[in-house]
């Protein structure tokens, strides 16, 4: 799988077959889908972006690619999609074969360019503060934001809006005289009654003056500076403002009853931010990060009751369709959702209680939108602390939070798309490339990306179509076929990028043999490409049996590519590039993508959510957890998930993705204690227990959300 990993390095993508069957028969036998996870923003040492827009093809747009045929001589290149003829422009004069631009290198297959604009773009960040909380967790929250504010960048706009029973929109442009729109919590508002109440609608003469000084993007049509300035501000003039504001905010003083839940009017909450949004800055990259305490018990997007006598919603209410509200509620985030997308913007979720909070609800406007989702159980939780301090943390660390995301995939003719599983919005550019097929956010050839980072994975499925003249061609000659993966995006810089990914991978006849196709098995990518594709069905197809549907693939696949006697168990064996897949189907069975016993529909959502925007490999550690052995006698090594490496004198590091583990042998435990680690004669022992820690930090710095860490030793209570 080295070679695999290798890819990814090179271009972010993964395949799970990167050899394909040359017809749909043969794609059909194949099991596991032709499919890749790609990774638009995965950082690219030493390739700078170029600093001119790309070359495209006349017919289909595809980009100048290595793949490319060029006719130094007439200053023409064959594009490698369509086989349309284009000429050079006059800046490629000096083209020839000693003298090459970067996009015909083949070491160039992935490269970005960075796109004129006339003005940089700020990033924009509008916080929503549920005030519905006791004391001691407003008090986490209010410190978390005041450090989030100081690490802000100063050219940032940001704005605050608060709720409970009521919505709070605070003018946050007048400092001497605080200001704050108030909306009844249980009542659902058009945009344009939301707009009209917050009196954003003045000439837009003066607004155009100060857009054109660059100050601040400009907002939808007749739409003032003055007005917009209200509620968004540079980080640098009102961080003064916003940590009064911040200091002086209480608990929602709406009265609770002893029986019943606090009136939280979460959905309305967001509604007024979108719309606040979709009249300042419409077009410009712009984040919601909403704050929940519990759940939302008024209004629109309710999932309970404000009487406890009522339960939350649980799995198996979901399967009975006992759930009042469940529908109406994911209903109105859909439309919510379609909203921020048409304007580019995201909603980041910091769900922080004890309680569900209606994540299970939310999931589609997060997914849809690209948001970030952390789930904890207070604000003042390390989890909580520690992911939130990362989204605005610089350096080697940075999460690198881009905006206003557009994904195009260009394809060879034979090939077809069916769709994508990930955090996406189909943009419904339908066209010859689009597969009957549909899987995810399917029937386009271009999505909105509204947010995402250099660890947002998409997983995108294909079919096979041949013609008939193709077919014949294929078997004869082994052609190539070419893919080529277009991001449009707004860099965190403000300047706007395009990442061109281009790709070839050949057909192969499985007719006649199997082996070129099995060498081709990348069965990591197969597990995280099963385990979405299952969880998908799960979420969308009535009585699907996820237990059974994943037994019966892997028997079909090892029918069709194990060699063994019939009748003759004992005779079975596995390519070795098929070796692990079975181990990683077993460890999906017990998953909590599939299991949901002992997990709410809300943990249910955001453990679906993580997987179908990581990367591979982070997405196989959440099927397989990774154990790491450290003693005496061997450095560092992998054990198997059992039992048996549990040894006394050993330390044991579990990687389960959303939890770290440092657990410490009986003997191990007792010579801690012992204080053996402070003597200068053991320096030995006092590495042997730095060096554990020293792992989990370097996944604590590189992992977001971050995730819990768990220090506990043979024997003991925890």
């Amino acid at each position: 799988m080295a070679e695999f990993a290798e890819f990814e390095n090179q271009d972010a993508i993964r395949f799970t077959w990167n050899s394909w069957p040359s017809s749909k028969i043969e794609t059909s036998k194949c099991i596991v889908p032709l499919a890749a996870v790609y990774t638009p923003l995965r950082s690219i040492p030493d390739k700078p972006p170029l600093p001119y827009p790309p070359l495209r093809c006349k017919s289909c747009r595809a980009l100048l690619n290595p793949f490319v045929v060029v006719d130094f001589h007439g200053k023409i290149w064959v594009c490698s999609f369509c086989f349309q003829r284009n000429h050079f422009p006059p800046h490629y004069h000096s083209v020839s074969e000693n003298n090459l631009p970067p996009e015909l290198f083949p070491m160039y297959s992935t490269l970005e360019y960075s796109l004129p604009v006339e003005q940089s773009l700020p990033p924009v960040f509008l916080f929503v503060l549920d005030t519905c909380l006791i004391e001691e967790e407003l008090r986490f929250l209010k410190m978390a934001l005041t450090q989030a504010i100081e690490l802000l960048p100063e050219h940032a706009l940001v704005g605050i809006i608060t709720f409970g029973a009521q919505v709070h929109a605070h003018e946050i442009g007048f400092a001497d005289i605080p200001k704050t729109y108030v909306f009844r919590g249980s009542k659902e508002l058009t945009k344009e009654t939301i707009l009209d109440h917050l009196g954003l609608s003045a000439t837009r003469s003066a607004f155009q003056k100060r857009a054109q000084s660059g100050a601040i993007p400009a907002g939808r049509e007749g739409i003032d500076y003055s007005s917009i300035s209200r509620f968004l501000l540079p980080a640098s003039e009102c961080e003064f403002t916003l940590t009064t504001l911040l200091d002086e905010l209480q608990k929602d003083g709406w009265p609770v009853q002893p029986d019943q839940r606090p009136m939280r009017c979460t959905g309305m909450a967001l509604s007024i931010a979108a719309g606040l949004l979709a009249a300042c800055v419409p077009g410009t990259g712009a984040r919601i990060m909403a704050f929940v305490g519990g759940p939302c018990t008024e209004g629109p997007g309710m999932i309970v009751s404000k009487d406890f006598s009522e339960p939350i919603r649980s799995h198996k209410d979901l399967d009975k369709d006992a759930v009042p509200h469940y529908h109406k509620a994911v209903k109105f985030y859909q439309g919510l959702a379609k909203q921020l997308v048409n304007q580019g913007h995201v909603l980041d979720l910091f769900a922080c209680s004890l309680d569900q909070v209606g994540v299970a609800e939310m999931k589609v406007i997060v997914e849809r939108s690209g948001g970030l989702v952390v789930l904890a159980e207070s604000f003042g939780h390390f989890v909580f602390k520690e992911s939130f301090k990362r989204v605005f943390e610089a350096g080697d660390h940075a999460l690198g939070l881009s905006f206003n995301g557009t994904f195009e995939v260009i394809c060879s003719k034979d090939v077809k798309i069916q769709g994508i599983i990930g955090p996406c919005a189909s943009l419904e550019k339908k066209g010859v490339a689009c597969s009957d097929i549909v899987v995810g956010q399917g029937n386009t050839t271009a999505w909105k990306m509204c947010g995402l980072d250099r660890n947002t994975s998409l997983t995108i499925f294909f079919d096979v179509v041949p013609s008939e003249r193709s077919t014949t061609a294929v078997q004869s000659a082994g052609w190539q076929f070419f893919l080529q993966f277009l991001t449009y995006y707004q860099h965190t810089d403000g300047k706007m990028r395009l990442r061109a990914t281009t790709l070839t991978r050949r057909w192969v006849d499985s007719t006649v043999n199997t082996e070129e196709l099995s060498s081709g098995f990348d069965q990591e990518t197969a597990a995280v490409v099963i385990a979405r594709l299952v969880s998908y069905k799960m979420e969308t197809e009535e009585e699907f049996d996820a237990t059974r549907w994943l037994d019966r693939s892997l028997i079909r696949l090892s029918s069709r590519f194990g060699d063994y006697r019939k009748d003759d168990p004992t005779s079975f064996k596995f390519n070795d590039r098929f070796t692990i897949f079975p181990q990683f189907m077993f460890n999906l069975r017990r998953s909590q993508f599939v299991q949901v016993f002992n997990n709410s529909p809300d943990e249910t959502a955001y453990f679906r959510m993580l997987l179908n925007r990581e990367n591979v490999p982070n997405s196989v550690v959440m099927i397989q957890p990774s154990l790491i052995s450290y003693s005496f006698n061997s450095p560092p090594e992998p054990v198997l998930l059992d039992v048996a490496s549990i040894v006394a004198d050993r330390i044991l590091l579990l990687d389960a993705y959303f939890s770290l583990v440092i657990f410490h042998g009986m003997t191990i435990a007792q010579w801690r204690s012992m204080g053996y680690q402070n003597q200068s004669e053991y320096q030995a022992f006092a590495q042997l227990l730095e060096g554990p820690k020293d792992d989990a930090q370097l996944i604590l710095n590189e992992r977001f959300p971050v995730p819990r860490l768990v220090i506990c030793d043979q024997h003991a209570s925890q």
